[in-house]
């Protein structure tokens, strides 16, 4: 899939759906029934109702004809699993985050989140505007799936401790729940990274098995009722300055779908892209307030803790793009249009939140 189309179906919005719907088009099309696996559990709304939104609205533009059925984590295959089995045709697509896979291969980190990389609006202009959906989807081909974005989370957290970072050394011997790339990073600062599917993260905290979690923001992390379990949450989430969900179609069925249906579910796809931060933006600032008023302790991670991890990154980066093409190509295009984006930032945005900031406190 071509960003050009991307952009023209995903532009074409609701008025896009309605043409497509029309009694002609229904009256001659053929009936068609996907499966679609997410990596979330039903009780996480936000980020879990994406695959929801997006199969209602396939369904209403197709006038009922083309129906995706959408499975919870566990369901068909365990959460982690959700790209495998679009691979292997076991179901026609999956809602999933990318990073979960970076140990199939480390570029798979950059189709969700890399540590100190893009923020919510930049990591969407990339893939739409700049070289990122044609980039990853070029390294997709090898396991055979198209991605399209499907949502963001905007600014996460910094994960959940039972005891406090007051340095770099606190983070020895840590086993703390995290994915992607940011676990490599940890591990390199001490911790000891542990991938689970959000579903699993609780009972984890609540048993011992780990020390420390990190999942999205207040209001998933509020509802997985990590609050209970954990007392101290940290901020900012300096490994994903967001995270981008991704809905990966298998290869052949696409190819397979009627032009309409194609141009109905990139529709789709598109509307639960941009509903998904919406969403979060709305639900965040009053879930913050909420733990906060549970008895949750809010630290900032120490400056010391920061620039390491900062150091770390870089470095490690450095050292997958000497041994991994695909890796390096993604990495040096990501790594430009940050820098040239964050000049815009600094020019605008920072100058304009900074200043908010500051006049909220004054009253």
């Amino acid at each position: 899939m071509k960003r050009r189309d991307f952009l023209t179906a995903a532009g074409a919005g609701v008025a896009a759906s309605a043409a497509v719907a029309m009694p002609a088009i229904a009256q001659s099309a053929p009936e068609v029934k996907w499966r679609c696996t997410s990596s979330f559990p039903k009780s996480l709304d936000t980020i879990y109702g994406a695959a929801e939104l997006m199969a209602k609205q396939v369904a209403e533009i197709t006038d009922g004809k083309f129906q995706i059925q959408v499975f919870s984590a566990g369901e068909i295959v365990p959460g982690l699993q959700a790209l495998d089995a679009t691979q292997n045709k076991t179901v026609e697509m999956s809602h999933s985050a990318s990073y979960y896979y970076v140990g199939k291969d480390p570029t798979f980190g950059f189709g969700t989140a890399v540590p100190f990389g893009l923020n919510a609006r930049q990591i969407n202009a990339w893939f739409l505007f700049g070289n990122g959906l044609t980039l990853m989807n070029d390294f997709y081909k090898k396991y055979g799936v198209v991605m399209f974005p499907g949502g963001n989370t905007g600014g996460q957290m910094g994960g959940w401790f039972r005891k406090e970072i007051k340095t770099v050394a606190d983070l020895q011997g840590l086993k703390m729940r995290i994915a992607g790339v940011g676990g490599q990073v940890l591990a390199k600062l001490g911790v000891v990274p542990q991938q689970l599917a959000g579903g699993d993260i609780y009972p984890a905290l609540e048993k011992g098995t780990i020390d420390a979690a990190e999942w999205v923001g207040p209001y998933d992390d509020e509802r997985l009722g990590l609050y209970k379990v954990a007392q101290y949450y940290y901020f900012p989430g300096w490994w994903e300055g967001s995270a981008a969900l991704n809905f990966f179609v298998n290869q052949e069925k696409l190819a397979e779908l009627p032009k309409a249906y194609r141009a109905a579910l990139t529709s789709a796809m598109a509307q639960a892209n941009e509903s998904m931060l919406a969403s979060y933006d709305a639900k965040n600032p009053v879930a913050i307030q909420s733990l906060v008023k549970a008895g949750t302790q809010l630290r900032r991670y120490p400056n010391d803790v920061m620039e390491a991890a900062y150091k770390a990154s870089h470095q490690l980066y450095d050292d997958i793009a000497a041994k991994n093409e695909d890796f390096k190509k993604v990495y040096e295009d990501m790594k430009a249009f940050r820098n040239n984006a964050y000049l815009w930032w600094q020019i605008v945005e920072f100058t304009y939140d900074d200043f908010m900031v500051r006049a909220r406190t004054r009253g």
